[in-house]
């Protein structure tokens, strides 16, 4: 083996050596970032209705007429009856249920909830107050990071929900 060679083959094998660093430096990294706890939590609501009125009679305009004043009525009695518990429960106290009820990853729930607590219409429209309740929760949920780290799973946030939602 000659000079020449003898180079060749230190310099491979601290190349490689040095590759083994890299990708041992990198593996580091990828553990430590994934041990860091992720405080961005996302919540997305949607909601999709469609009504269909058909009537088999010769007069549709009567029937639409009807169910459309039967539908403001019970919609505007229903409403009522969720403002009013929504009013018992204090703002701290929503924003608990709300978050608990996001954290399950269950729409229902997390609709159920919203009516409750007087953001969402008997009818899952957002109500009055929806985007002023969402706006202020990324600020109560930077202040309460004890309170959601206490519900971090489904089940945890499912049994504070089941234990604090008002009938």
């Amino acid at each position: 083996m000659n000079r020449n060679q003898k180079i060749a083959l230190g310099c491979g094998g601290a190349g490689c050596l040095g590759l083994i660093v890299v990708a041992v430096a990198a593996g580091v990294l990828v553990v430590f970032y994934r041990a860091t706890p992720n405080r961005n939590y996302n919540f997305n609501v949607s909601t999709n209705r469609n009504r269909n009125y058909n009537s088999n009679s010769n007069d549709n305009s009567d029937v639409t007429a009807n169910n459309n004043s039967s539908n403001s009525t019970n919609s505007s009695r229903s409403s009522n009856s969720s403002s009013t518990s929504a009013s018992t429960i204090s703002d701290d106290d929503k924003h608990k249920l709300y978050q608990a009820a996001g954290m399950t990853g269950d729409a229902e729930l997390i609709q159920r909830v919203s009516v409750k607590i007087g953001l969402m219409d008997e009818d899952y429209t957002p109500g009055d107050d929806y985007q002023k309740f969402i706006e202020g929760h990324v600020s109560w949920a930077i202040h309460n990071t004890d309170f959601i780290q206490s519900i971090n799973t489904a089940e945890k946030a499912r049994a504070y929900v089941n234990a604090n939602f008002p009938d």
